[in-house]
């Protein structure tokens, strides 16, 4: 297994933000939509941690007229390309955007119906404090629905996933996802973090060649 490099934790250069944008990851998006609601259609406000350019809450609100979203992220480029994209999309009234920090978030506990990262727990250099935070923040019996990269084994297999996830790429943008892979977890350093928190190892699958998610019905403060 290779060793995990950090990366930055916030993604906060124009260059980088915009690049990251570019880059088509609406299948992607859609796939982590369609599986979070597949545990179910919550009600009332969710929380997006990790928000990046907001592609996310938009797709969840073009599919869900019951919901708000509250929209994280640290960085500040990354929050401006989210709100263009939510008011190119008509969703000012329903998403609302913060600046906040995933490990340290300024909410209340069980504040929200569901808590939900795409692609953001491999810039937090100790990931159990994120994934704390959206255990304490989603409401006992709501979704936390949680995805990300896996760690690969060998450098092949890291430059296999490279050219072919970002074959259209320019050097810049493959440069960015073979550094998400280098810093992302091993599905079985997830398995110890949900434990820790209560949850059982279950909960967390590999659901692609390249993605863990750990999904999971809140549990009540321990």
């Amino acid at each position: 297994m290779l060793p995990r490099i950090l990366e930055d934790e916030v993604m906060d250069s124009e260059a980088d933000a915009r690049d990251y944008d570019a880059m088509d990851f609406t299948a992607v998006n859609q796939q982590f939509v369609s599986d979070f609601l597949a545990w179910g259609h919550p009600s009332g406000e969710v929380i997006d941690v990790g928000t990046g350019p907001g592609r996310i809450p938009v797709e969840l609100c073009r599919r869900c007229p019951q919901l708000n979203i509250v929209a994280v992220d640290l960085a500040e480029h990354m929050l401006a390309l989210a709100q263009q994209h939510i008011a190119a999309a008509g969703w000012t009234d329903r998403i609302r955007l913060v600046k906040a920090d995933a490990k340290q978030l300024p909410f209340g506990d069980q504040a929200f119906a569901a808590a939900i990262c795409n692609g953001s727990v491999h810039h937090i250099p100790d990931p159990r404090a994120c994934l704390r935070e959206l255990h304490r923040v989603c409401g006992i019996g709501g979704t936390i629905f949680v995805r990300d990269l896996i760690r690969p084994r060998s450098e092949r297999e890291l430059d296999h996933l490279v050219k072919h996830y970002a074959a259209e790429a320019n050097d810049h943008q493959r440069a960015l996802f073979a550094a998400s892979l280098r810093a992302a977890l091993t599905v079985e350093e997830v398995r110890a973090a949900v434990e820790s928190l209560g949850y059982g190892p279950e909960t967390v699958q590999q659901t692609s060649d390249r993605h863990w998610t750990w999904a999971a019905t809140r549990r009540p403060l321990w």
